[in-house]
């Protein structure tokens, strides 16, 4: 399996060389030249198979160049880590199946990726005697997951930046309280639109880029994006009893990897009918779906704040397949974006975008109310996020067919939002409730990319 980029500047490289580069070269992101299929007597085979069973088969297909053994023994180590036997068990309430993605070390969706991608650098590095500096935006959950994945690992030193004051404490103590010499968190007086902005810069400098060996672990990471297809087939596989029945997913979007991945497992075969994408009032992907508008607006903080982001990374990646396969049409629609503050879309490639996706905007009374509605209903406490999410598909997705909302973030890490809709305080995991009393290490900034440049450069291994 090679690997190109959505703007066509780079010749196909292999996996290990495109986990290792992360963002491509030219700017663009990077793809498999081909998807393989799976039969619908491989999806049966699948049905027993434990989620590190599961996730070696649909990762196996995409990765030709480590051993097999070793690629087992990754996976397994990456899932050992998790808290609950399934990782990402599916439970069934209220009408809709809820797939729990929070089992993992910082409870969040991001661990099920950054636990193996961590896992893939230090192999990869090890077996080519080189270090990797890792720089990183989150608006929430990435960065922690990230830093919980490769803290302490050799030949690695990983740099993230947040918009400071915008996320949850929970998730800035998630991040900040990891001291580990190869840790550095900063945080930037502005949004994660600024942060993304400022490390894709870095990475758009090449000869920066070369000199001081950058690693990608946001979405914009191949192997991030790979290690969410798993849990779409995990998912079906349990929501389902046989055959081909396909089920609808509601996925909260922010960045566009997580519903893309779905996208992703809908291709090799997996039986998906809607693919629904909920937004919060940062809706630039909503509005692309249901009126052709992608135009660029003003982030606005809302009680899902890992979702609070305009310019989603990862639509470029489909974009790419909206456009045929076609890398000058990419680089054209981009230039539009740079130079317009928007995209423009045919009639004919808006009716292709509706037959892959529907999408609903749920605004933070929305939210909460369905956050409470929920829990008054069924005992079942939902994140900020993942309500948005569910009521999504409670509007979306017809009632009678197999609906499963990904549940992206313990209730915990936003108890804030939790404790508005329900009047009562989300029970604090022990994992959590241990934050408090941490020491904690942030070097806080403003949006200015020299700053952050230099700092980096001060503190690479």
């Amino acid at each position: 399996m090679r690997y190109i980029s959505t703007r066509g500047g780079i010749q196909p490289i292999s996996f290990k060389d495109a986990v290792m580069m992360g963002l491509a070269t030219d700017g663009g992101l990077l793809l498999p030249e081909s998807y393989p299929r799976v039969t619908e007597r491989q999806l049966e085979e699948w049905r027993h198979l434990s989620y590190p069973e599961l996730a070696l088969q649909v990762i196996s297909p995409f990765v030709d160049d480590i051993p097999a053994h070793d690629l087992k023994e990754l996976i397994d180590r990456s899932y050992a880590t998790f808290n609950h036997p399934e990782v990402t068990p599916v439970v069934r309430q209220n009408g809709v199946h809820i797939l729990e993605l929070f089992h993992g070390p910082t409870l969040a969706f991001k661990d099920v990726a950054l636990q193996f991608l961590g896992n893939l650098f230090e192999y990869i590095l090890a077996e080519r005697g080189q270090q990797l500096n890792i720089v990183g935006a989150t608006s929430g959950d990435t960065g922690s997951a990230a830093i919980h994945g490769v803290r302490g690992k050799k030949g690695i030193t990983i740099f993230i930046m947040h918009p400071h004051g915008k996320t949850s404490p929970v998730q800035a103590l998630q991040m900040t309280t990891v001291t580990d010499d190869n840790v550095h968190n900063i945080a930037i007086r502005g949004t994660f639109d600024d942060c993304q902005n400022m490390v894709k810069a870095l990475f758009n400098d090449l000869a920066f880029k070369e000199k001081y060996c950058l690693g990608a672990v946001n979405s914009i990471n191949w192997a991030r994006v790979l290690a969410q297809v798993v849990y779409y087939a995990y998912a079906w596989l349990r929501a389902t009893d046989t055959g081909r029945q396909p089920v609808s997913f509601s996925v909260p979007t922010g960045n566009f990897g997580d519903i893309f991945a779905g996208y992703v497992a809908k291709r090799i075969g997996v039986p998906i009918d809607m693919l629904v994408l909920a937004t919060n009032e940062n809706n630039i992907l909503t509005r692309f779906v249901n009126n052709g508008d992608y135009s660029l607006a003003e982030v606005v903080a809302t009680a899902s704040p890992s979702m609070d982001i305009q310019l989603a990374s990862n639509f470029e990646r489909y974009l790419f397949h909206l456009y045929n396969e076609d890398p000058a049409r990419v680089r054209k629609a981009f230039d539009e974006l740079k130079e317009k503050g928007r995209i423009s879309f045919s009639a004919d490639e808006m009716e292709r975008v509706r037959s892959d996706f529907r999408s609903a905007s749920v605004d933070q009374g929305a939210t909460l109310e369905t956050i409470g509605s929920f829990y008054r209903e069924t005992g079942y406490l939902l994140d900020p996020h993942t309500a948005v999410g569910v009521r999504a598909a409670l509007d979306l997705i017809p009632a009678g067919t197999v609906r499963v909302c990904l549940a992206t973030a313990h209730p915990a890490k936003f108890g804030e939002a939790v404790e508005r809709a329900i009047a009562a305080p989300a029970p604090l995991p022990p994992a959590i409730a241990a934050l408090e009393n941490l020491p904690t290490r942030c070097e806080i900034m403003d949006a200015d990319l020299e700053q952050v440049r230099q700092f980096f450069v001060s503190h690479v291994s």
